[in-house]
């Protein structure tokens, strides 16, 4: 296997040992920007080296995409923690052994994610979501408060028994694939068992998916499966809540394709796509009405993600080489936008000491910079053009039109909705009358500004060689 597949995982695996035991919050800060910058570099020489596979990794079109965008996410993300962990210790919301502790749960997270994405075994693909499980259950109580620890103990029960359902559903597709690829480790091995999945036995692949789609969807955040998402977005740290919406939920939905593509390459087998049609549509409807009763401002875009989760996956449940390039499209706009969003909103509860929206205003009078930051944020998530997620949007809902009208016409409500939802929340915050205290910022808005910066791009103009890419991972989808 290539020695890039490794170092997405023992880059990482490394920097967390090493972190555990550095003292000092800027050497730690430092060190982690570095290594996630390493991880990056590494995710992005996957793109020149063979695409191979093993019994254990593998690099391939699909999850190069996946891979880059969680590096490039998680790179952006430790820089934003540097300044923003500096204003917790700061202002005694943290002490300096729970940072060094946060440092090194970041990269071990960054390892776990980047396990999971190159696995070729898929019960290595399951340790990976498991253990990124674990260890974002302990960041989202960091904090130690009543609430913290309420939402981290939310989050574990309610991903402990997702990922319990998906391993269930893992071993019966390895029994499936015992009779005809042997057993033991051919049976776990990905690709043998998609070339393979026509001769597989249906029964054991459809009961399979149900536990797999249940399972692996808690940690997608898809409605009715969701309930863990809004409270540790709002209880944890923000540079998490940026990683969570940014790159966890991309990582499971990426599991759940890998089992798609097996069982769908299967005749016997339960059609997925139009589960994950039904799916998707229902949480996207049900993430845009909740909006609407958002009082708090973390939790506001927590639902924003279940919406846009749930419309990525509704694309990849219509299938077919342009409804999954521009579902990956909108994963990656997705990822950047909010990720975005998040790195604002952390500024903003900062500078005025709370989340609780009735309690912000006039962020363009006390903090015009940041405000425009944010309102740009929303902008790009609401599907507005010039940015990006205008296009991939677009794409998915004309692919649809062109297919099943009556589809494309529900997707395009719960999207309105959800605008519509969205300026009545932050039209206060961002132009009303101040409220609230309006300390000195004193984090960078270089993160912010430079995922605004990409996702205005690729709203203006795609590159060819992004184009082929997308659309050969997109094929491999079928």
């Amino acid at each position: 296997m290539t020695p890039g597949a490794s170092a997405i995982v023992a880059i990482p695996a490394v920097s967390a040992l090493v972190l555990a035991v550095v003292p000092g919050y800027r050497a730690s800060s430092w060190l982690n920007a570095l290594a996630s910058l390493a991880t990056f570099a590494a995710s992005l020489a996957l793109l020149f080296v063979p695409r191979e596979r093993g019994d254990l990794l593998i690099v391939d079109d699909l999850n190069i995409c996946f891979i880059v965008l969680n590096a490039l996410v998680g790179f952006t993300a430790s820089v934003f923690s540097a300044s923003y962990i500096g204003h917790e210790i700061a202002h005694g919301r943290l002490t300096l052994p729970f940072v060094r502790f946060y440092h090194a749960m970041f990269q071990a997270m960054m390892a776990a994610m980047g396990l999971a994405l190159v696995a070729n075994n898929i019960g290595l693909l399951w340790v990976g979501l498991e253990l990124a499980t674990l260890i974002t259950v302990v960041m989202v109580g960091l904090y130690r408060t009543p609430a913290a620890l309420e939402a981290a103990w939310k989050y574990f029960i309610l991903g402990s028994v997702g990922i319990s359902l998906a391993f269930f559903g893992t071993i019966l597709v390895y029994l499936a694939g015992q009779p005809v690829v042997g057993e033991g480790l051919p049976a776990m091995t990905w690709s043998r068992l998609l070339e393979a999945a026509p001769q597989l036995d249906p029964a054991l692949l459809n009961l399979a998916f149900v536990f797999l789609l249940i399972g692996y969807g808690t940690k997608v955040g898809l409605a009715p499966m969701h309930a863990w998402l809004p409270d540790a977005h709002a209880e944890g740290p923000t540079p998490i809540s940026a990683v969570l919406s940014g790159l966890l939920l991309n990582v499971a939905l990426f599991a759940l394709l890998r089992f798609k593509m097996i069982i769908a390459a299967n005749p016997g087998a339960i059609r997925p796509g139009p589960v994950m049609i039904v799916l998707g549509l229902s949480s996207l409807l049900f993430a845009a009405l909740m909006l609407y009763q958002r009082r708090d401002i973390k939790r506001l875009f927590a639902y924003s993600s279940i919406e846009h989760m749930g419309l990525i996956t509704f694309a990849f449940g219509m299938g077919g080489p342009l409804a999954n390039f521009a579902g990956l499209l909108h994963m990656a706009m997705h990822s950047l936008t909010k990720s975005a969003i998040f790195f604002a909103v952390g500024h903003v509860a900062q500078v005025k000491g709370t989340q609780r929206l009735a309690d912000i205003g006039g962020l363009s009078v006390t903090h015009p910079g940041l405000a425009f930051g944010l309102a740009a944020g929303v902008v790009a998530i609401a599907g507005l053009p010039p940015f990006g997620v205008f296009v991939s949007e677009f794409l998915i809902l004309t692919t649809t039109f062109a297919r099943e009208p009556v589809l494309a016409l529900i997707a395009a409500t719960g999207l309105v909705i959800g605008f519509g939802a969205l300026l009545l929340r932050l039209q206060d915050v961002i132009f009303g009358e101040p409220r609230g205290p309006a300390h000195q910022m004193e984090a960078s808005m270089v993160p912010l500004v430079a995922h605004l910066a990409l996702v205005l791009v690729a709203g203006l103009y795609l590159p060819p060689s992004l184009v082929v890419w997308l659309k050969r991972a997109a094929e491999l989808l079928g």
